[in-house]
């Protein structure tokens, strides 16, 4: 990974732990840009080695914002799992094979906000389960709360997947 992709990486998860510590607009409202840093990693990083950025990356918020060790880790373990072939589905096999970076301009805008949806979607639906909400609220709430959720990250995460993209232009190999 380039230096400046990686300095704009750690950039984009500082600013994940002040959304975390500072933002809280609404108990409807849960924000997060992870998904798509994760989905923004080069098509040449492995998939156990994108699980294990999502792991640290997810432990960094969990240990300095949130409190509950692990929620975020284990919500995004399973978008990098997924993140390789989530993109050869979506972008076509050569996605992986290449080293384009992960943005609009070589992608599409749809295909693009389809492989955000289904990330945050993932995301959201077990940081949700793990979090215990599905059992303790009614389901009008985790409704709510799920498609306000999910339609913030997107569209926020649309416009970090192009500010990503711009960093990792350079980036052949990690």
């Amino acid at each position: 990974m380039k230096n400046r992709f990686t300095t704009y990486f750690i950039l984009l998860l500082a600013a994940q732990i002040l959304l975390c510590n500072f933002l809280n607009i609404s108990p409807y409202l849960m924000l997060s840009i992870l998904p798509v840093l994760i989905l923004a990693l080069p098509s040449s990083i492995p998939t156990v080695g994108a699980m294990l950025i999502a792991f640290a990356t997810g432990l960094a918020v969990d240990f300095l914002s949130e409190g509950v060790i692990g929620l975020n880790a284990a919500s995004l373990l399973p978008v990098a799992y997924v993140r390789r072939d989530l993109s050869a589905l979506i972008f076509g096999e050569k996605f992986n094979d290449t080293s384009e970076p992960f943005s609009v301009k070589n992608n599409g805008v749809w295909k693009m906000i389809f492989a955000i949806l289904v990330s945050q979607t993932i995301f959201l639906l077990v940081y949700f389960w793990a979090e215990g909400a599905f059992m303790t609220r009614t389901l009008g709430f985790n409704l709510l709360r799920f498609g306000v959720s999910l339609s913030a990250g997107v569209l926020l995460s649309v416009l970090i997947a192009e500010t990503c993209a711009s960093q990792s232009d350079d980036i052949k190999s990690w």
